[in-house]
Parts: structure tokens; sequence; C-alpha cells
């Protein structure tokens, strides 16, 4: 076990713990359920752009991107900066139209939106447990994650990393709410953007400058610095498909879309837009391209996700290794936090109340049920984890394209479709399910392109039949009040 790793990353994680409980010190008197799921919609524009960001950039982002960009070489840090405009069109298209109408519904999830526009408590129960089954496997990639880079960059065994990393998110995002969450974020966004900053440098200095790293990957595989990738994984359906999935779907993820519905003001927004979109193309760059430029530094590597924890003991001295080792930390906590908060949120406000709607006037059983939610939530991913793929990026792909199959058609619609009703929506849901759950699992890739389109292009064409066969909604649904 490497102490000089671990003592400043011991530190980092009692930071953690601190903000949370100064969150919660400061919440706010009032409704218990819109304080702890999200904040008392109190986000301003650096803290939204943090958030949106550092929920977006996870364990993916940080490992599988990099891996995958250390095994198909410079072609992939092209593919990464697809990305690039996530921030902007989750709050351009969601924005302030969504946050007008949440605050009109006094939704606090994404299901209390959808069950105010489509009247449907059938539609919900299924987005409900849609939601649930991903996020548990979007969740088991973060936890997976960050046993890694304990394991690689501290010399911590996996499963002792995996418990000490699930119990302290588990334990920190119960205790402190979405104003932890969001506090945690700003201060992460901040980690990451000077952890990779300086690892991109010391990485490009280790391989001996940028024009002689990428002659190193040049004799190692020619096709490690083309456009195609190495092994030609690169070609346009794949492209077309991943800037499908990675960035205009993300729209359509419940964790990115609840974030924009728990904004102060319009102000919010557009600095949100602008600062959520510079951090993403200096994240998205900087980790990517020291994936990539990292093989000319550690050619031998087994398992590509090790490469960003395995550089930052390589390159730099151990203890700035541990404090930058707490900027992948970083991302994959800020999603693990988000992804956590939003299924228990699922579990508490659209299921249990659902059944039980007279429990809302109980605060303290729902304080109590909601920290406890998400506390076992955790314990349940950090068990889905315990045995875990080569690389993640693949399982964390698979289940980003569950949630958008589900989610994106009738949340987009339901907002910019007037006449958009409960039939259409939930036609939409169920053949965006089964078919993105058909297509993944026997990994059939119509000319090419990833299940994620097909899958939207028909879940597009239900939403529209199913639409004539159903009750119009009603007029007032999305007029102002």
């Amino acid at each position: 076990m490497q102490t000089e790793v671990l003592l400043p990353l011991i530190a980092y994680l009692l930071l953690v713990f601190g903000l949370s409980v100064y969150a919660y010190t400061r919440r706010k008197q009032g409704n218990f359920l819109t304080e702890y799921f999200l904040g008392n919609r109190s986000m301003g524009g650096f803290v939204l752009a943090m958030t949106l960001t550092a929920t977006y950039i996870s364990a993916s982002s940080f490992i599988g991107g990099p891996g995958a960009a250390y095994k198909f070489g410079l072609g992939w840090v092209l593919l990464a900066m697809i990305q690039l405009p996530a921030v902007w069109l989750s709050l351009g298209v969601l924005g302030k139209k969504f946050a007008i109408l949440a605050r009109r519904y006094n939704a606090v999830t994404l299901n209390d939106m959808l069950f105010a526009r489509y009247q449907s408590r059938l539609l919900v129960w299924l987005a409900s447990l849609s939601l649930l089954v991903a996020f548990l496997g979007a969740m088991t990639v973060q936890f997976i994650g960050g046993a890694r880079l304990l394991e690689t960059a501290a010399g911590i065994p996996y499963d002792t990393g995996l418990l000490i990393f699930g119990i302290s998110i588990a334990l920190y995002t119960a205790f402190g709410g979405f104003r932890a969450s969001v506090l945690n974020d700003a201060m992460q966004g901040l980690v990451m953007l000077l952890g990779t900053i300086l690892l991109l440098i010391t990485v490009i200095h280790a391989a001996g400058g940028l024009h002689s790293a990428v002659d190193k990957l040049q004799q190692i595989d020619p096709k490690l610095v083309s456009v195609h990738g190495g092994d030609d994984v690169l070609s346009l359906p794949f492209m077309a498909s991943f800037w499908i999935l990675v960035c205009f779907g993300v729209i359509g993820l419940p964790h990115t879309a609840v974030r924009c519905i728990s904004y102060k003001d319009s102000k919010a927004v557009h600095r949100g837009i602008v600062l959520g979109t510079i951090v993403v193309a200096v994240l998205m760059l900087g980790m990517h391209l020291a994936g990539a430029l990292g093989r000319a530094v550690l050619p031998d590597l087994k398992i590509p996700d090790q490469v960003i924890p395995t550089l930052m003991i390589t390159v730099l001295p151990p203890y700035a290794a541990g404090i930058f080792l707490a900027a992948p930390m970083a991302a994959i906590m800020s999603t693990i936090n988000a992804q956590l908060l939003q299924s228990s949120a699922t579990i508490v406000k659209d299921l249990y109340l659902g059944i039980k709607p007279e429990q809302l006037t109980n605060e303290r059983k729902l304080k109590r049920f909601s920290s406890w939610a998400t506390f076992v939530l955790g314990l349940l991913v950090l068990l889905a984890a315990w045995r875990p793929p080569e690389m993640i990026i693949w399982l964390n792909l698979l289940a980003f394209g569950g949630l958008e199959a589900v989610f994106l058609w009738p949340l987009v619609l339901g907002l910019y479709w007037e006449r958009a009703n409960a039939t259409g929506a939930l036609s939409s849901m169920i053949v965006g399910a089964v078919c993105y759950t058909l297509l993944a699992s026997i990994d059939l890739h119509i000319a090419g392109l990833h299940p994620i389109v097909p899958s939207l292009l028909l879940s597009l064409l239900a939403f529209y039949v199913g639409n004539q066969f159903g009750k119009p909604p009603r007029e007032t649904v999305l007029k102002p009040s």
C-alpha cells in the first residue's frame, strides 16, 4: 500500500464529508423533499455549470474513455470531442421551459414532470422501474472505476477499495442530500480541471514531447494515429451513433434533466451554458489525449482502464499523485451522488408516496426513509460491482442508451408538442426499451449503427402512432398559469 498516495486522498475524502456536514447545516426550512432532492432550486450559474459537468463527466470519461483512447489511439480523442455541445444542448433544449413548468407543478423528480404532463400513473411506474434498472448498471460502472483507481494508484486490493469507496459515497450522499451533492460537484469540477491539465502536461513531458509521443504511437501501430483508430473501430456509422448516444441523447438522461429544474434564475442558465461547455472541452480533450499519449509512456498495459491511475503514479511524485488522484475520484463521486439521489427520489417520491400519499406530511419519516433508501441503494450497487469487466466504458454506454431510449422522446415532445398524450408516451417508452434491450443483447448493429439509433427512431415512430389513439391532453398542461 502506497501511504504517500493514500494520505492526500484521505484528506480529500474528509473535505467531501466536511462539505456534506456544511450542506446539512445550511438546509432551509420548508418542504423537505424540495430541499433534500433539489436544494430549494437555488443554484447559481457557476454551481450549475460545475454540477452538470461533474454529473456528466464520470468514470467513463476519466477511466473508460482514456482507456479506449489508449487502446484505439488519437482517433478516439477526436471522437470524444463530439460530446462538446452536451451542456449547451441540455440547458438549451430543456432549460427555461422545463424549469418554469417544474416550478408550476412543484415537481421534485423527472417523473413528477411526466405525471403532471401526461396524467398517467402507469407511465410513472414504467419510467421509475426503467430508471432504477439502468441506474443500477450506471452506478456499478462508477463503483468499479473508483475501486480500480484505489487498486492501481494506492495499492489497495480491489475488494477493499470497493468497500471504502462505496460506503463513503453512500454515507455522504445519504447524509447531505442534493445541496451536499452540488457543493461537492463545484469543488470536484475545479479539482478535475486542475488535475486534467497538470496530468496532460506531465504525460507529454514523460513521453519526450508531443512530437516524440506521436512518433512512438506510430511505431507501436500506425493505426493509433489514424482517424479510424486501432482495429479500424471508428467507422462513420459508429461515430454518428456515438454522437447520438453521448451528446444529443444526454437531453433524456434523468440525472441531467433534474439539474435543469434546480437552478435559481435565467442568468444562471446563460452562465451555466458558457462555463459548462468550456469545462467539458478542457476535460474531454485533456483526459482522452492523456490516455492516447499514455501508450507512448506505458506501451504494455493489459487492462486499458488502468491507464490514468497508472500514469499518475508513473509520471508524478507520490504525494502529487495522491492529490491528482482526487480528479478522477471527483468525477466518479459526483456522478454517483447524482444518480443515487435520483434513484432514491424515484423510490421515495414516485413509488412510495404514489402508494401512500398520506405520508407526504410526515416529514420525520420521509427524512429517515430518504436517507436509508439512498444508503441501501449504494450498498446494492457495491455488491453488483464485486466482479468487474475489463473495460467499463461499454457497460456505461449500455446503461446510458437504455435511459435515453426510454426517456428522450416523452421528455422532449412532452415539452414542445402540445398534442402529445400519455398513449404516445407509453408506446414510445415500451418500444424504445424493448428494441434497445433486444438489439444490445444480441449485439446487432444494423448498417453498423449502435442500437441506440434504431431504438430512438422506432420509439419516435411509436410515439406518433400511439398518439393517434390516445386522448388529447388538457389544454392547460403546457400553458402558463
